[in-house]
């Protein structure tokens, strides 16, 4: 698992991380990886794990970043949890709309199509879709409106009681995206490494809410749709359960 501030070298070191040489030494191929960074602009985190082995290689993985759309898994897990809990049913339906209540002071803010990466559920303003939609969406797409209608719907304080309780214990949901008045007084949502790759390893195993549910998570972000990031130097056929932000 990784995280850094400026996408285009994860390439690059996905492509370290997934070498064909399976008894490389952990110290040669974070050499490697080094290496491979210091040669970037950016500010960069690694947390990888061989879920065969256990064996990690962690750089500055416990490094505090602005989550960006990482936040979006955490999320997804919550949904899974509260949906698991009876709040709500994944069938359920949510009213679309693109007004939100700042964290700040609850004044109203909406969120731009232009800067989403998903358009089409601007043209649904009014109308209602299932939760299993958005979080769909959320996930493959990027969706920066059904992310906040979810958050809307969980409450962002209930994520990151859940991820405490799966043991990430940096990660921090606090609000929904675009929340400008929030972001110029440093309220973000921030993420290590080191927690995604737990969660990540959560999910894998069957443990984030129950098998069942991490199967069906494993199956959405398996369909993630951008994927010029992290598949884009990986073997042909190799499959990449993930989610950029």
């Amino acid at each position: 698992m990784l995280l850094r501030l400026y996408l285009p070298a994860l390439l690059i070191l996905l492509a370290a991380c997934t070498s064909t040489k399976p008894k490389q030494r952990m110290d040669e191929l974070s050499q490697q990886i080094t290496t491979t960074l210091g040669a970037q602009e950016g500010t960069f985190a690694v947390a990888f794990k061989d879920l065969q082995t256990g064996k990690e290689l962690l750089l500055s993985a416990q490094e505090s970043f602005h989550a960006a759309s990482t936040m979006k898994t955490p999320v997804l897990i919550e949904a899974y949890k509260q949906a698991s809990e009876g709040r709500f049913s994944l069938s359920d339906s949510i009213l679309i709309h693109n007004e939100f209540k700042s964290i700040v002071d609850g004044s109203l803010y909406s969120i731009s199509p232009e800067d989403d990466s998903e358009q089409e559920l601007y043209t649904l303003i009014g109308q209602k879709r299932p939760v299993s939609e958005l979080l769909y969406k959320m996930i493959i797409q990027s969706s920066n409106l059904a992310t906040n209608l979810i958050i809307e719907e969980l409450d962002a304080k209930q994520v990151t009681l859940t991820m405490r309780e799966l043991g990430a214990q940096a990660i921090q949901v606090l609000r929904g995206v675009e929340d400008k008045k929030a972001y110029e007084r440093g309220l973000n949502n921030t993420t290590t490494a080191y927690d995604l790759m737990l969660l990540f390893e959560q999910i894998a195993a069957g443990k984030a809410v129950s098998p069942e549910a991490s199967q069906e998570m494993v199956r959405i972000l398996l369909d993630q749709r951008h994927r010029e990031i992290i598949p884009a130097r990986l073997p042909e056929g190799v499959k990449v359960a993930h989610k950029t932000g």
